[in-house]
């Protein structure tokens, strides 16, 4: 029994599973006279309720690394966490961090078990990004574990993280002729009718891949000239754009304008809700892999080597900091959630008088 600064009693109770001393407060003492709180015996067989139930649950010593993150897995669901990001974490654990560690329980893993973790995927040729996500979400799952009182420490924090070095600065983007030249090797079909206008603003405004898939027609604002981005297509879903930041407002150039006014005209999916760049027979989203391995042919058409989908939003970015566009603007316009993102564009920006200063300081 424990005593509090107000002079109130409390019944208190403590065993040990599996090694693991547990404690926990019952409740108040009932005073005489008083119909709250607990007597002695009500305290007691609350304990041996609390003691039953307890041990029939599992502890740290019986919970994988791997059960443990698939219940992490349910709790994130629970949670509302978008549907693509729970499909990355799935992999993470399905493909790298459960066969790994295999049976292994939680109260088993150490830094030295991460560290090994960390050297065989180094090993299997693994992106260093692409091991720090798996970090990452092994992170998650101790955190997790501890406040479940699965686990006594989060070994991931005690590791030092490999450090990913950009090796290949350069941003690949399209100038005007190659741009015009894509867009011009665009088969005449029907999917060619959709694909040459969403070329044409991929490059000229910024937007993501399932930004543009989700593309409804009541985003696209002709009077006001923007084009506002409310959601993203992801994993065959429909759910918000990539972060907060994300759902924004992007200026409409003329040129874009007049594709998507003549695309409207044409299309048979013209009403407010319909996808702007809808499958001309179905109405429905357009499907990623044939997406891109349609691009990539046009690309090879048009003479275009070694270019992703994904350039012709660097197109819009490089193009906007090389017309004196301010990074902190451009970062609203391309939803980048972090400033670093934007500044792989700010060697492109104008730099008027510079040279000039360079010249004056050498006496030229």
């Amino acid at each position: 029994m424990r005593t509090d600064s107000a002079g109130r009693e409390s019944w208190y109770g403590q065993w040990r599973v599996g090694g693991r001393r547990v404690k926990r407060r019952l409740g108040t003492r009932r005073q005489t006279g008083s119909r709250q709180g607990l007597t002695r015996s009500q305290a007691e067989r609350k304990l041996q309720e609390l003691i039953a139930k307890t041990r029939s649950e599992p502890t740290d010593t019986d919970y994988t690394v791997g059960e443990i993150g698939r219940l992490l897995l349910s709790h994130l669901a629970t949670l509302g966490r978008k549907p693509s990001t729970l499909g990355d974490y799935e992999s993470y654990l399905r493909v790298h961090i459960a066969p790994f560690f295999g049976d292994r329980r939680a109260a088993q893993v150490g830094p030295k078990e991460v560290e090994s973790f960390i050297v065989a995927k180094r090993a299997e040729g693994k992106a260093t990004k692409s091991v720090l996500n798996y970090l990452g979400f092994l992170h998650s799952i101790f955190a997790f574990a501890e406040r479940r009182g699965f686990a006594a420490a989060n070994p991931v924090r005690q590791v030092d993280k490999p450090r990913a070095v950009n090796t290949d600065p350069d941003v690949r983007f399209l100038d005007d002729a190659e741009l015009e030249r894509l867009v011009g090797a665009v088969p005449d079909d029907l999917r060619g009718s959709i694909e040459r206008p969403l070329y044409m603003t991929a490059g000229m405004s910024g937007l993501r891949q399932g930004e543009l898939i989700a593309l409804r027609w009541r985003d696209v604002d002709f009077a006001a000239s923007r084009i506002r981005v409310r959601r993203n297509f992801v994993r065959g879903q429909f759910g918000a754009p990539k972060s907060r930041r994300s759902t924004r407002s992007v200026p409409m150039a003329g040129r874009v304008a007049q594709e998507l006014g003549l695309l409207l005209e044409r299309t048979a999916h013209s009403d407010d809700d319909d996808l702007v760049f809808a499958h001309p027979l179905t109405g429905g989203p357009l499907d990623r892999s044939r997406l891109l391995k349609r691009f990539k042919a046009a690309a090879r058409r048009a003479g275009i080597d070694e270019v992703r989908f994904h350039d012709l939003r660097h197109t819009f970015g490089t193009r906007m900091a090389a017309a004196g566009v301010p990074l902190r603007t451009l970062q609203e316009w391309m939803g980048h959630r972090d400033f670093k993102t934007t500044l792989i564009y700010a060697d492109y920006q104008p730099s008027e008088h510079e040279a000039e200063l360079v010249d004056r300081a050498f006496g030229q």
